[in-house]
């Protein structure tokens, strides 16, 4: 996330020196520390919140966890992520509290340009994506063209929006009004959508209220009407993620005016110093339920405070990528593309349904940030042009049925008809071509090497076979099934023997600072680590 790469690339140069000590002393610890404290008040982190933090981390570090542990720098990163997660609000967090008899209530409320009514349509569609039926309300009779904000934005996301009043318009019409002023009475929209919710069967209501530019009575007064008007089941504090220190000020006032029941972190795609918001849930122990981080429906994310740790750590957020892609991805049609992957005959109209799918995750960019290690390469990330994917399709959907079918077939002429009806050039085209023949070939190479096993949710076609030879691998004894394995286990007693190896090495020891994978993935890309993948702090943490 934006908001955070600034603390990610400083905690990972605070990580640094560390992986190559075998043990630490009191010294590297305290330097650890104080390279971890400039990093959380450079952010904007709290100064009672990071003076904590870094006590316990200290503690912690100078215990027995580490002093006996066989790889003291990972252990390090694991004290500074648990006791992050516990920062973002561990044990707090809890799913929205629905009401027994529907409709349930939920009130929004913070400062103007916080992001309310773009939330408001996010939720909704949330909501309605989750089978529920929502219905927005436009109680924000303040702000000019918010209701009509509203309006647009609930359009968008399929959500009807009840709106009796038009609020304060920027321009023509009788409710033009000085800033600051109200038209009509919001207290009555919101009780009025509740009756309304009710005979239309609406079972979430969702009441968008007013914000001002700072804390003030009258902007307190107003919520506690509605509040008090409506009786809400969730009341929701709507923070921008960039307004530094404020944050804490504002939602301890928040906190203290309207009593809220949790936080909704918006705008964590922005460029500016994102710490202050991470102290909230710390500060005012109401948990963060949910985070914004886009201008897209879609850029809206139940907020876990173990994964935000692990993204700002740089050690990625892989359940969060796994369970968006179980989300959106057509099951039958992923089986369907494994068997073809296993028989070779994958061609670009698979490629093409399986790049369609992948667009329906969201931003590349988003999705590729979610990977472990990625912050290292965070300048060809922000360089990476999502227009791409669209001028891939447009040269697959330039070729003929036969040519998708077949690429081998594609010769210089039909390359350059091929450019010129997708508007790209012919070298464009050939690297396409050069990048489908590459992926193809890995593909195919990993469903044979791992049965199709190492894809979730595929069939396993020929599984029998794989599973007769790994039983006459065990009839080895102490040789491996794994070919690679067993050769690096050949090769090392051959050392061994030769008085080249002591007995104290081993064949198998992990260099410091190298990523590895998972057995299971290491069988299906042959042994080889692709580049770049799980670099980082992901890297001590093996």
């Amino acid at each position: 996330m934006a908001a955070f790469s600034s603390l990610t690339d400083r905690l990972s140069n605070a990580f640094k020196h560390l992986k190559s000590k075998g043990k630490l002393s009191e010294a590297d610890i305290d330097g650890t520390i104080r390279e971890i404290r400039r990093a959380l008040l450079d952010a904007d982190v709290s100064l009672d919140v990071v003076r904590s933090f870094t006590v316990r981390v200290r503690e912690r570090a100078l215990g027995a966890e580490v002093s006996e542990a066989l790889n003291p720098a990972q252990q390090v990163v694991k004290i500074v992520n648990d006791e992050l997660t516990d920062i973002l609000g561990q044990g707090v967090d809890r799913p929205l509290n629905f009401a027994k008899n529907p409709p349930t209530i939920i009130m929004l409320a913070g400062l103007q340009g916080a992001g309310k009514t773009t939330l408001a349509g996010k939720l909704g569609y949330w909501l309605k994506d989750s089978g529920h039926t929502p219905l927005l309300v436009a109680a924000d009779l303040q702000r000019p063209n918010a209701v009509t904000q509203l309006e647009v934005v609930g359009e968008r996301a399929g959500v009807p929006v009840y709106a009796p009043e038009k609020g304060v318009q920027s321009a023509g019409g009788d409710a033009v009004s000085a800033p600051g002023e109200t038209t009509g009475d919001p207290v009555k929209v919101a009780r009025d959508s509740i009756e309304y919710a009710r005979q239309k069967l609406y079972d979430t209501v969702i009441i968008d209220t007013a914000g001002r530019l700072g804390v003030d009575e009258t902007l307190m007064q107003q919520a506690r009407d509605i509040r008090d008007a409506v009786q809400p089941n969730e009341i929701l504090f709507v923070i921008d993620a960039m307004i530094g220190q404020d944050a804490v000020r504002t939602a301890q006032a928040f906190d203290e005016g309207v009593d809220f029941t949790g936080v909704v972190l918006s705008k964590l795609d922005g460029d500016a110093r994102g710490g202050a918001a991470l102290s909230v849930a710390s500060v005012t122990g109401k948990p963060i339920l949910f985070a914004s981080n886009g201008e897209g429906l879609k850029d809206f994310e139940v907020f876990h405070p173990d994964r935000m740790a692990s993204r700002i750590l740089d050690m990625g957020d892989i359940l969060t990528l796994i369970e968006q892609a179980q989300r959106e991805f057509d099951e039958e049609q992923t089986r369907e593309a494994a068997a073809k992957m296993a028989e070779g005959s994958f061609g670009l109209d698979d490629f093409l349904a399986q790049l369609q799918q992948v667009r329906k995750l969201g931003s590349m960019k988003s999705l590729l940030g979610m990977i472990p290690g990625m912050a290292q390469h965070r300048k060809e990330l922000e360089q990476f042009d999502e227009r791409e994917i669209d001028r891939t399709e447009a040269i697959i959907r330039s070729m003929t049925p036969e040519e998708r079918r077949d690429p081998k077939i594609i010769d210089g002429s039909r390359r350059a008809r091929i450019a010129y009806g997708s508007g790209v050039t012919v070298s464009a085209v050939n690297a396409l071509l050069q990048r489908f023949e590459q992926a193809a070939k890995m593909m195919k190479r990993m469903s044979n090497k791992a049965g199709m096993g190492g894809f979730p949710g595929m069939g396993s076609p020929g599984g029998g076979k794989k599973g007769k030879k790994g039983k006459k691998g065990k009839k080895g004894g102490s040789k491996s099934g794994n070919p690679m394995k067993r050769e690096a286990e050949e090769k090392a007693l051959r050392a061994r023997l030769s008085g080249k190896l002591s007995s104290g090495g081993s064949a198998f020891a992990k260099k410091q600072g190298t990523p590895q994978l998972p057995e299971g993935l290491q069988d299906a890309f042959g042994g080889e680590l692709p580049p770049n993948l799980g670099g980082g702090l992901s890297g001590l943490l093996g």
